[in-house]
């Protein structure tokens, strides 16, 4: 119980992985949305557009599970980028393929270039070496919180 001048525990919010992910989640979105702004995409899709210019044809479902969202979402991401002629769908039996067009091409160097502008931005910020540990530890817990 706590007296009338006295200032409540917050201090489980500094303590819990829900909150802090979530925390840094917001800041780096923010971030990425900066930069991304001059390619006239999001990061997510301008990460999308990598892949596709990167392997043209990969499936909608390799898709998906390289950028860790669901077939749905991804399916809805895809009809956006088809839609403003970034990228083209064919299928092949039930398999859906994405290959890039000419204009999706066309913006892998501004792509490309926000990335690394959004890596020089926060490790400016946070400094080279917790920026590195920073993305190995998200990376090692991310597998092992998703293999529940």
């Amino acid at each position: 119980m706590m007296s009338n001048n006295q200032e409540p525990d917050e201090s489980f919010l500094h303590n819990c992985l829900f909150f802090t992910a979530n925390r840094l989640s917001r800041a780096i979105t923010r971030m990425a949305e900066e930069e991304f702004a001059a390619t006239g995409l999001t990061p997510m899709y301008g990460y999308l557009i990598r892949l596709v210019n990167g392997t043209p044809g990969i499936s909608q479902k390799e898709l998906s599970e390289k950028l860790y969202v669901t077939p749905s979402t991804l399916t809805r991401f895809v009809d956006k980028l088809e839609s403003r002629q970034l990228v083209k769908r064919k299928g092949q039996g039930k398999t859906v393929l994405v290959y890039p067009t000419e204009k999706g091409r066309q913006l892998e160097s501004s792509i490309r270039q926000a990335s690394k502008d959004l890596h020089k931005r926060y490790e400016a910020i946070i400094g080279e070496e917790m920026s590195d540990h920073l993305t190995i530890i998200l990376e090692t817990a991310s597998e092992q919180l998703e293999k529940r």
